[in-house]
């Protein structure tokens, strides 16, 4: 979808147990990017507020994987409530461990998704939500 839209997509990759987090922000400068999408794993969980803080000296509006970043100061985030999830994750434990066979669980969608903006980092990178958009957010931190 990206060349349809005309948007160039920069993979910044990050590994190693000491990710270079700094030098992909680097490579995103080098490349002229105009925003940040952060996956959510393992490896750069326990960066969250390095990459929020980088970000936001860069002046990059940033989207990231999980309400954690933007509580730690990245832009928005939008997927599924992660609360939730554990909630069915352990429904279905619960159903398991009283005997049903895991083959005869029906898989589930995520039915909840969650809006989020960090409004202290839209003032700080300048720019501005607009109200419409606001009032369809889950939850705004301020």
């Amino acid at each position: 979808m990206a060349p349809a839209l005309k948007i160039q997509i920069q993979s910044l990759e990050v590994r190693g147990p000491d990710p270079d987090i700094d030098g992909a922000f680097r490579a995103a400068a080098k490349g002229r990017a105009n925003a940040l999408i952060v996956i959510q794993n393992p490896l750069i969980g326990r960066y969250r507020k390095r990459i929020a803080d980088l970000a936001i000296k860069s002046r990059l509006p940033s989207m990231c994987d999980g309400i954690q970043y933007v509580e730690e100061g990245c832009l928005m985030t939008y997927g599924t409530n992660t609360s939730d999830q554990y909630r069915r994750a352990a429904y279905y434990v619960d159903r398991i461990l009283k005997g049903a066979k895991p083959a005869d669980l029906p898989v589930e969608q995520p039915m909840k998704f969650e809006l989020v903006f960090n409004l202290k980092t839209a003032k700080q990178i300048g720019i501005t939500i607009p109200q419409s958009v606001l009032y369809r957010a889950d939850k705004v931190i301020r």
